[in-house]
């Protein structure tokens, strides 16, 4: 069921989305050469800890995982892209770092990924994380009220071909509010002007996520890590955002 949010309900959820965009800033000003991954989760549990905010991931057991998911912070570096388990590991120059987060104020939730590179950049690296950042923002011009939800999908499926880079259909972009997972599911290719008419007071998480050659997945032995099947490397950008009057807004964006 597709619930709709009062004015004063997407202003809490702004207030998580705040948050959320600081932590990921505090995160990706952190995220250089030689650090570990589990400083970051570390860092991200302190952050949560000291807003009284709560993780939606900790305990987290959906079909696709083995076990609770027990970290409050997706990390996924190179060919990994979605579900990345923090863990030993250091890293190094030229990495691509995606970090995927989800937390809970006052019942609230918002839900944000951002993908940097760590060091020193490569040329086919920052056009990856581009072209998730402009489908992203294609997606965000196209939540518009009285269009529909292929609109979105469509938009955003359009940058990816205008890149060169395949779409993967098995994960996308979904509602919340209450809760991390809502309807409607929000695919990263489709048909404009097919699926639910988007109305005010829809709040989404929009996320459109790339590998450089292939749109099938692997997944790691641990049952969560999600990699691009042929190794090229991927990147993932989200942002929460409400459908309004006018222009959809950004509820996981940093302050201007």
């Amino acid at each position: 069921m597709v619930e709709l949010k009062t004015a004063a309900e997407i202003e809490a959820m702004a207030v998580t989305g705040a948050f959320i965009a600081a932590l990921l800033d505090d995160l990706a000003q952190r995220a250089a050469v030689g650090v570990n991954l589990l400083d970051l989760e570390h860092r991200a549990r302190d952050l949560i800890a000291e807003r009284g905010a709560q993780s939606c991931y900790w305990d987290y057991a959906p079909s696709f995982g083995r076990g609770p998911f027990r970290n409050v912070i997706c990390l996924s570096v190179n060919d990994a892209v979605l579900h990345g388990l923090p863990h030993d590991y250091v890293l190094r120059d030229g990495d691509l770092l995606s970090m995927d987060i989800a937390v809970s104020i006052d019942g609230w939730v918002a839900d944000s990924a951002r993908s940097i590179i760590v060091g020193t950049p490569r040329a086919e690296d920052q056009r990856l994380i581009e072209a998730t950042e402009r489908a992203l923002a294609a997606g965000i011009a196209a939540a518009r009220p009285g269009g529909r939800l292929g609109d979105i999908s469509a938009a955003i499926g359009a940058v990816a071909a205008e890149y060169g880079y395949p779409v993967n259909t098995d994960f996308g972009g979904h509602g919340l509010g209450r809760t991390m997972h809502e309807d409607p599911h929000v695919p990263n290719v489709g048909r404009a002007g097919r699926g639910m008419e988007l109305r005010p007071g829809l709040t989404l998480a929009l996320e459109p996520w790339l590998a450089q050659g292939t749109r099938k997945i692997v997944y790691d032995r641990d049952g969560w890590t999600i990699r691009s099947a042929d190794g090229s490397r991927t990147a993932h950008s989200e942002h929460t955002i409400a459908v309004t009057d006018g222009a959809a807004r950004v509820l996981t964006g940093l302050p201007a």
